[in-house]
């Protein structure tokens, strides 16, 4: 027979607080899908949970801002969009009541879960959560505007924020690439002047990110080794303008074979901060996905350690 100081004890209130956003309309609803798992596994590691379902756009964020500091942990599923929101909210708060980010993806495309290393399996990602050590990422400051894990502008950026949820839902990535496809006859020339530790590049391009993601866009993959999450510092892409059908062909191999660094019409920086100038008129970026239209000075900041994530114990940093 238990004692009463043993009943009390089991029924003790969790000390921990978990806060729990899932987008219902990502990747064929399969953010809803993870939830009861989500709210079992952080119920039986002491938490007490609060879980909300996005219901339009920015509402993560006005989540986070509402409800962020009053948790220890703030768990998001959805695509890299409900990501980038929920990071948005965080980056919001005073540093010191920035609540834990862990990130479930179900979207189409889930570019940010690889630059985390976020496994497939659900299981896998709540044990790192509750079980995991706990490291820092960089997040990016666009003028005024927070992000994830890559600013773009360019080829292929407006179908991330042009597809349809239900393209997303059918095709993921090739969704964009698709629409991007479509796009190509009536690409032209961005000149543009970037400004980055001390070093000037000016010229016409029809592609740039400044990102912190092995992939982008789920079309443009770097090599193992070339982007650190947590370097306090963006790997910068610049591809040209191609004049001919041979450059372009250049371009599309380089990308296909992953061999970026080794083609004269794609350039790739390092660098904390960057200023970037519309020489003619403005330029439509592609934030995380989600458009930042026609601006004409972008400064770019990265922020470093800003958000701290999971990864799996005895993994180190990202």
């Amino acid at each position: 027979m238990k004692s009463i100081k043993a009943a009390d004890e089991e029924r003790r209130l969790p000390e921990k607080r978990a806060l729990l956003i899932f987008n219902p309309m990502a990747g064929e609803n399969r953010a809803l899908r993870n939830l009861p798992d989500t709210i079992r596994h952080m119920t039986e590691h002491g938490y007490l949970c609060t879980s909300l379902t996005t219901t339009y756009s920015g509402a993560a964020t006005d989540y986070i801002l509402s409800y962020g500091a009053e948790n220890d942990v703030v768990i998001c599923s959805g695509g890299d969009g409900t990501a980038n929101e929920v990071i948005r909210g965080m980056m919001q708060l005073k540093e010191e009541d920035r609540p834990l980010f862990g990130y479930i993806p179900s979207g189409s495309t889930n570019d940010f879960a690889t630059a985390l290393e976020i496994p497939n399996n659900t299981e896998e990602i709540l044990e790192n959560i509750t079980d995991g050590d706990i490291v820092p990422i960089d997040v990016g400051l666009f003028n005024d505007r927070y992000y994830a894990y890559v600013a773009a502008f360019g080829a292929f950026t407006s179908a991330s924020y042009s597809t349809s949820q239900t393209q997303k839902n059918i095709w993921g990535s090739l969704a964009y690439f698709v629409n991007g496809i479509g796009t190509i006859k009536d690409i032209k020339p961005i000149h543009a002047r970037f400004t980055m530790d001390n070093e000037v590049v000016e010229d016409e391009f029809i592609f740039c990110a400044i990102s912190n993601s092995k992939i982008i866009g789920g079309i443009i993959r770097l090599k193992p080794g070339w982007v650190a999450i947590d370097d306090g510092k963006f790997e910068v892409l610049l591809i040209k303008y191609p004049k001919n059908a041979v450059e372009l062909g250049k371009i599309v191999n380089a990308i296909t074979m992953r061999e970026l660094k080794n083609c004269e019409l794609i350039r790739m920086f390092s660098a904390s901060e960057i200023t970037v100038d519309a020489i003619d008129g403005t330029i439509d970026w592609s934030l995380d996905g989600e458009g930042e239209l026609n601006v004409k000075t972008a400064h770019v900041k990265n922020i470093h350690s800003a958000v701290s994530t999971f990864v799996k114990k005895g993994a180190g940093s990202l």
